[in-house]
């Protein structure tokens, strides 16, 4: 076969991960920024809200084309989930690019049937919230974070 079929995120998915998002940060008060990247880590949304740090673009952003890139959530493990030391992460993301590659927490793959269609970056809070956050935005699609997720 030379031509498969291919699901893509729409801007409404992105729009409602984004609303899930942005909506826990306001509930708790902690203002965040938030990335979501399609499939091939191209930006499709990117907000801060209004307090953000101006580095969380950059680190959502990252977060989410790495997600999309490795297919799994983003955390202190080299693309194929081995356990890496300071001196591999940082290797890693020199080796990927440090726009590429981040061993921060707080990044997710949006999985529907199997298929990565895009990721999630959030950054802001701390490490257990935006990973808490970015979760919940893209099951707020129906999607999952894991390839065998349906």
């Amino acid at each position: 076969m030379y031509i498969a079929d291919a699901k893509r995120l729409t801007l409404a998915g992105a729009r409602k991960m984004m609303a899930t998002a942005i909506g826990m940060a306001e509930k708790e008060d902690i203002p965040i920024a938030v990335a979501i990247a399609d499939a091939g880590g191209h930006l499709v949304m990117l907000e801060r809200m209004d307090g953000g740090r101006f580095h969380t673009i950059h680190s959502s952003t990252t977060k989410a084309v790495c997600a999309a890139s490795n297919k799994r959530p983003t955390t202190a493990k080299g693309a194929q989930g081995q356990e890496l030391d300071t001196s591999h992460a940082i290797g890693l993301a020199l080796a990927a690019g440090p726009e590429r590659w981040t061993a921060m927490e707080g990044g997710y793959p949006i999985i529907v049937e199997g298929e990565c269609v895009g990721g999630i970056g959030v950054s802001g809070g701390n490490w257990e919230f935006d990973d808490r956050v970015a979760r919940a935005a893209v099951e707020s699609i129906g999607a999952g974070v894991r390839i065998d997720a349906k």
